[in-house]
């Protein structure tokens, strides 16, 4: 299981649910904005690609996408656009990841410190909650989508790189980062269309916690989706 799987699923229906919502796409244009840095062209900046992909799952319109292109490469102005990763406890003390993309920090960071507060919990150290987890690359498929070729599909993900292969509901599929590419393109081989992929931190240990514990993330997690400057988040909790 990724870092924040459960609760990441959760995000991932909500998403779908309000994806005509604007904030929605400010959140992807940001996103495609930043990969953009590395190279306008999705073919040969990966990181694009998985963004824009992302972008066209929730509805982006074209034209939105092709702006926030422009404005990564710098061909149209506007503020500029950083990645900061926050660290924090959440209710029970878990770890908590959050991953904003936003051009003002001080906002960001002071919004960040509320959410934390008001939920049970609180903003923590650089490098007091990172070393819990490891950056990998996560890839999530439908298990109905497989399930007549699954040992084939696990064969050919293995070969592809993959680290390891596991059920939560969805088949979740992680790989080292250098090896994220090169799996995504042998599930595409097998005609899958993942519902998710690309970068995640992944803890390294899981924490059981009680329903109370877990109700009380659950809104502390809604609050981080509610907010445009949230890219995404990760936990320790199970």
């Amino acid at each position: 299981m990724s870092g924040h799987s459960k609760w990441h699923n959760i995000q991932g229906r909500k998403g779908k649910q309000d994806a005509i919502r604007s904030s929605q796409f400010t959140k992807m244009a940001k996103l495609i904005a930043v990969a953009a840095r590395s190279g306008g062209d999705p073919t040969m900046n990966f990181s694009l690609r998985i963004a824009v992909e992302k972008a066209k799952e929730v509805g982006m319109p074209k034209d939105n996408i092709e702006r926030a292109i422009k404005r990564g490469t710098g061909e149209l102005e506007g503020a500029q656009i950083e990645e900061v990763i926050y660290e924090g406890y959440g209710p029970g003390g878990v770890a908590v990841l959050v991953k904003c993309l936003t051009d003002n920090k001080n906002r960001t960071v002071s919004d960040i410190k509320h959410i934390f507060s008001l939920h049970g919990g609180s903003m923590a150290g650089a490098g007091s909650v990172m070393w819990m987890f490891q950056q990998m690359g996560v890839i999530v498929v439908e298990k109905d989508k497989i399930e007549t070729k699954r040992d084939d599909f696990d064969l050919k993900m293995i070969e592809a790189g993959a680290e390891d292969i596991s059920e939560a509901g969805n088949l979740e599929i992680k790989t080292k980062i250098e090896n994220l590419q090169k799996v995504l393109v042998a599930v595409k081989e097998m005609g899958i269309e993942p519902t998710e992929s690309g970068l995640q931190w992944v803890a390294k240990d899981k924490v059981s916690v009680s329903d109370e514990i877990g109700e009380s993330l659950g809104k502390l997690f809604g609050e981080f989706d509610e907010n445009d400057d949230v890219e995404d988040y990760f936990t320790n909790a199970e």
